[in-house]
């Protein structure tokens, strides 16, 4: 599939341009440097969607070797992991009609390209989703192992927080593209945990509401020093796999 760039109309541009804006208002005091940093590396402004083929893949390549793969939407957790795996991450097209700009059941481009993209310029954090993924193939015709590094995936990559300098900020693409999400899980009242490789993988999550809890990482380096730990517990507890 490919982008079909030509297809999008100005009130696409306008959308585009409205959630940016939207986003960039907050998040430059609440989001991870390596994310804002990233930003700018991937050239993302409020003025036009991204072009993968011309803008977006050229710079990643550049910055990590990874690109943007053109996706119909949501897809088997094999193709999804074997994207991921070979250093691309699959995005979807489609941007949100205004009647959608609070709430979506499926993610849409501005979700997986404004909200996971620009850590895509961050090394530790790619090879963390590059080793993950081929962690998450070797156990893929085990659905408990899947459903596990399904949840430690949805608690890092889409809901993760990072301590920066002694503040938590975001870097979970899931939270970077809502408005209402990036303000709510920074609130003390909400529970925040360290990172723990056991915990996550055994803690259930919401896909329909704002997460009753969230976890902190260290560093992008402590997710990428993780997956030998996650791999042997998995390797532990289904051990006639491989």
């Amino acid at each position: 599939m490919n982008q079909s760039y030509q297809k999008y109309t100005a009130a696409d541009h306008e959308m585009w341009r409205k959630l940016f804006d939207r986003q960039m208002a907050q998040l430059p005091a609440i989001a991870s440097r390596a994310y804002l940093e990233g930003i700018e590396k991937v050239g993302f402004v409020a003025e036009h969607i991204p072009n993968f083929t011309t803008e977006t893949n050229p710079r990643l390549q550049a910055l990590t070797g990874w690109s943007v793969e053109v996706v119909p939407g949501l897809i088997p957790h094999r193709e999804f992991f074997e994207f991921l795996a070979h250093r691309r991450f699959p995005a979807s097209t489609w941007l949100r009609k205004p009647d959608q700009l609070e709430y979506l059941e499926e993610p849409d481009m501005f979700h997986d390209t404004f909200g996971h993209v620009p850590l895509l310029t961050n090394q530790a954090f790619c090879d963390f989703m590059g080793d993950l993924s081929r962690v998450a193939l070797r156990f893929m015709d085990v659905p408990e192992a899947i459903a596990q590094i399904g949840r430690l995936y949805w608690y890092t990559v889409e809901f993760g927080l990072i301590k920066e300098e002694g503040q938590t900020k975001i870097y979970g693409g899931g939270i970077l593209s809502s408005a209402g999400e990036s303000e709510y899980c920074l609130s003390d009242a909400i529970p925040k945990y360290p990172f723990d490789v056991r915990t996550l993988l055994n803690t259930s999550y919401h896909i329909d509401h704002y997460q009753d809890h969230y976890f902190v990482i260290n560093s992008y380096e402590q997710l990428y020093r993780s997956v030998p730990d996650i791999e042997e517990i998995l390797a532990e507890t289904y051990l006639a796999v491989g």
